[in-house]
């Protein structure tokens, strides 16, 4: 674990079901309804956010919205604005900014702060996290949960626990013990893949990975075993990124049933490219690199990525690129797929120009 001398506190917040009681907040009248903001399901429409309501009947965000229509027939489709989405994000980042400069935007509802010195001049992380939760109840009508510990890996576990409305806060004194218990999806970075390698090396929480030294860590899983046993262990040495730019806007999506046909995969790289678009246009963030994720119904993920010469938040031209490199993957179409997703990143910094460029189609 982390020396004492090094002990650094890390605050995690994550807006509850942030598009959707933002639109509760504006409409009482949906308050306490299944609600979702995407869109339609007569159309290639996938869900941006659903409301805790929309959740219990198993809507979740990333879904074709067609998908969450038969999940829950009274279900309320709303068109998101992102604008106003953005107007409340900035609120929310003007309450981090009271606190202390190196917040790490994870997206418009998401952030790490690194508290260990504040503007507030306050020895506990966890009463700033209160106070980060009141303000925000205050100033927006809005609810985040949070999670407070020595490094970013425990307060996002942390974070998630008590949701919504929730603090959870882990002692450094607490940590080893606290991690010891969580199972193995819960470490960064594992999915239903890597979770299914793990437990069949016989891993299947946090505590069975200490048996491994770093060695036997790169062994079985790779490069990323040794990071793995590092979280296991309670190590997380990354530091909040204090510079306050999001890296990058994706979205996927999980299918209900594997999707063996290609043009079906291509209808949701457009209704996917749709999401990000309209969510770097709303930052007011280009990008320049596309990347297509697939999962395979074998639970294998490959991504293939494309890096533009200009950036980009055009829906059509990043629906091109994913399609263009979902068309090279050999197995598209051929090994039935799971999970599809559509990222942009190399985001266009704020104080970087824009250039203008003369009207020559760009060779992929």
């Amino acid at each position: 674990m982390t020396t004492e001398s090094k002990i650094r506190k890390i605050i995690h917040v994550d807006m509850d079901a942030f598009y959707t009681s933002v639109e509760q907040r504006d409409h009482p009248e949906l308050k306490g309804k299944p609600i979702v903001v995407g869109g339609s399901p007569q159309s290639r429409g996938v869900v941006a956010a659903a409301s805790y309501e929309a959740r219990k009947f198993g809507v979740r965000s990333a879904m074709a919205s067609s998908q969450a229509q038969r999940l829950c027939p009274h279900l309320i489709f709303i068109h998101p604005d992102f604008q106003k989405y953005r107007e409340a994000s900035d609120k929310i980042r003007e309450v981090f900014y009271e606190v202390t400069d190196l917040v790490e935007p994870l997206s418009l509802d998401e952030a790490y702060l690194d508290v260990t010195e504040n503007k507030l001049g306050e020895p506990l992380a966890g009463k700033i996290a209160r106070w980060i939760k009141d303000q925000i109840r205050a100033r927006l009508n809005l609810t985040a949960s949070a999670g407070v510990g020595s490094n970013k890996f425990i307060a996002k576990v942390a974070s998630d626990l008590q949701k919504p409305d929730g603090l959870v806060i882990i002692p450094p004194d607490k940590a080893y013990d606290f991690i010891a218990q969580l199972p193995v999806e819960k470490l960064w970075g594992v999915g239903p893949a890597t979770a299914a390698r793990l437990h069949a090396l016989g891993m299947f929480k946090a505590a069975d990975l200490r048996q491994w030294d770093v060695a036997t860590a790169v062994e079985k899983m790779g490069k990323h075993g040794a990071f793995l046993r590092d979280l296991a262990h309670g190590i997380d040495d990354r530091e909040v990124d204090g510079s306050g730019e999001m890296k990058s806007c994706g979205s996927e999506t999980t299918f209900e049933h594997d999707i063996l046909d290609i043009y079906k995969l291509i209808d949701y790289i457009g209704a996917l490219s749709d999401d990000v678009a309209a969510s770097l246009k709303e930052m007011g963030k280009p990008g320049r690199t596309i990347t297509l994720k697939l999962k395979y119904s074998d639970f294998q993920s490959i991504t293939r990525s494309k890096t533009l010469t200009r950036f980009t938040d055009d829906a059509k031209r990043i629906a091109d690129v994913a399609t263009l490199l979902l068309r090279e993957n050999t197995e598209a179409g051929v090994r039935p797929a799971r999970l599809i997703g559509v990222s942009v990143s190399s985001l266009r910094d704020e104080n970087e120009p824009e250039q203008l460029w003369l009207n020559f189609p760009e060779p992929f």
